[in-house]
């Protein structure tokens, strides 16, 4: 996976050089490629604003998005995490479902500047509902803060993630039972993923990130 970590510090090779998304800091770092120095443009990646960065920060290690890969994203919103995964997919596509019709125009506005990723319109609750858009993909990213986020996962994964493929969700305690402790309701939402086949492959909590986190990196297709 294309991403550069420095001194606490992530960040992405910029697909767009000289255009921001969210108003994220440009550097550029002298790199050799082909035997030649040039210098490469790279936006840094805010742990407090994605998820997705902030379990890289936290130590997720066996994560790898190639830079070919196909991706659907459940939660797209208006495209932060998207333009990152956009820079590290750039030989790839994703697929970036959201809800929002006003939240969507943005997530459009995205990607005119970024040919990789295709709005999608739509419920997450209802993925038939964009099964003839959306081929089969070699990762799957769920930041959908509902009850049934974990329910709502793993419909997406049956239909539209590759065998021995791997998911990523990130799990909002709060939306899911405001009264339980974190702690309990992680428990209860990794056992419903282990009850329908997945293996979990790693836990990482979000914080200070984001509080009553937690990132579960899965696989399925290996019983």
């Amino acid at each position: 996976m294309e991403i550069y970590i420095k001194e606490g510090q992530i960040a992405t090779k910029n697909l767009s050089p000289g255009l921001k998304v969210y108003g994220e800091e440009l550097i550029t770092e002298n790199m050799v490629i082909n035997d030649e120095e040039v210098e490469v443009e790279y936006r840094l990646w805010n742990p407090y604003r994605s998820k997705l960065a902030g379990a890289l920060l936290n130590g997720m290690s066996k994560l790898n998005i190639k830079n070919d890969y196909k991706v659907l994203y459940l939660g797209a919103s208006t495209g932060t995490t998207v333009s990152h995964i956009s820079d590290i997919v750039y030989n790839g596509l994703i697929y970036a479902v959201e809800f929002s019709p006003v939240t969507m125009r943005k997530l459009t506005r995205l990607a005119d500047n970024r040919p990789n990723i295709a709005p999608i319109l739509s419920n997450a609750n209802k993925p038939k509902n964009y099964l003839n858009l959306v081929e089969k993909v070699d990762f799957l990213y769920c930041d959908v803060a509902q009850p049934n986020q974990s329910e709502l996962f793993m419909d997406n994964v049956n239909l539209f993630l590759k065998e021995e493929a791997k998911g990523l969700i990130t799990i909002k305690a709060r939306s899911i039972d405001v009264s339980k402790n974190p702690k309990k309701v992680f428990k209860e939402e990794e056992k419903k993923l282990v009850s329908e086949g997945f293996r979990i492959l790693e836990r990482i909590k979000l914080e200070p990130y984001e509080k009553d986190h937690l990132g579960l990196l899965v696989e399925k297709g290996l019983y």
